[in-house]
């Protein structure tokens, strides 16, 4: 799934292209889409149309509009990408995708957002905001963590929140509530960084080598997203429809038997959670204890 630099690519998108117009219609074209909108179409498009999008945002590997309504002001629309979502702004009239599934038409008559979807795993909800540790969230992402690109972030507290887990360290790292944002791919690449092996027990680990994880997925992130993020057969793209090219800088992940660009050693994968894990068997040795 879209990681934290995939994400904000795509909010820097929207934040330029829709935030100030207002949504004319909305034609939900595949249920699946709003399947977490439990009130039904109807009043998804009812609850959107005429309403204002005030802003883009985002905390980890989710982002929304909040939505201006003088009538309830506190509302936004979340939307998560899984596995294939695509956010596109195209021009009124412009052919339909083939796996189109929500249309955001505008009263000032131009480009159109699409929602295109080939897996389904991605989809919408109207939602209301909260106020949680200073931050105005959705309801439903209440309990997500900073992620290291919030302003608000504190290295010190994830970083006593990590040592505190008893867990694989890898495990703790994909804790969104504990730091949102890094996925399966930034994991291991920060892990690689930190010649840490994905299984190291997070109760053992020390203060600096803690930090020293963290820092390393910050910076592969930042890396990422100065590059568009990483996309993978073409799915993770801009508003645009044009893709990041990280996955030409990745050391570990999804190079298995290549060799390692530190030591020299071949790329291993272990199967891991219904995923896998990349690390080179010298620079990541897996703790005895």
């Amino acid at each position: 799934m879209p990681e934290l630099p995939e994400v904000e690519v795509v909010r820097a998108g929207l934040d330029g292209h829709v935030t100030g117009r207002t949504i004319a219609a909305v034609a939900v074209l595949h249920p699946r889409a709003i399947r977490r909108h439990l009130l039904g179409p109807a009043d998804f498009t009812g609850r959107l149309a005429g309403r204002t999008i005030a802003a883009a945002q985002r905390r980890g590997k989710y982002l929304w509009l909040e939505l201006s309504d003088e009538t309830n002001p506190d509302i936004a629309l979340l939307a998560h990408l899984g596995m294939s979502g695509q956010l596109l702004v195209q021009p009124v009239g412009a052919p339909d995708e083939k796996h189109l599934r929500v249309r955001f038409d505008f009263t000032d008559g131009g480009p159109e957002l699409r929602f295109v979807d080939q897996r389904t795993f991605g989809g919408f909800l109207v939602d209301d905001l909260v106020t949680v540790d200073g931050a105005r969230l959705p309801s439903a992402i209440a309990h997500i963590g900073r992620d290291p690109m919030d302003p608000d972030f504190s290295v010190r507290a994830a970083v006593a929140a990590l040592r505190r887990k008893k867990t694989e360290l890898k495990r703790a790292l994909l804790d969104q509530t504990l730091v949102s944002g890094i996925g399966n791919i930034y994991a291991d690449e920060a892990l690689w960084r930190s010649k840490l092996h994905w299984t190291r027990p997070t109760e053992g680990i020390s203060l600096a080598k803690a930090t020293e994880v963290l820092a390393a997925a910050t910076d592969v992130m930042r890396e990422a997203l100065g590059q568009g993020g990483t996309s993978f057969d073409a799915l993770y793209v801009n508003v645009n429809g044009q893709s990041g090219y990280f996955d030409r800088s990745l050391a570990v992940y999804g190079q298995e038997g290549l060799p390692c660009g530190r030591c020299g050693t071949a790329i291993r994968r272990e199967p891991f959670m219904n995923r896998s894990s990349y690390f080179c068997p010298r620079c990541q040795r897996r703790s005895r204890s």
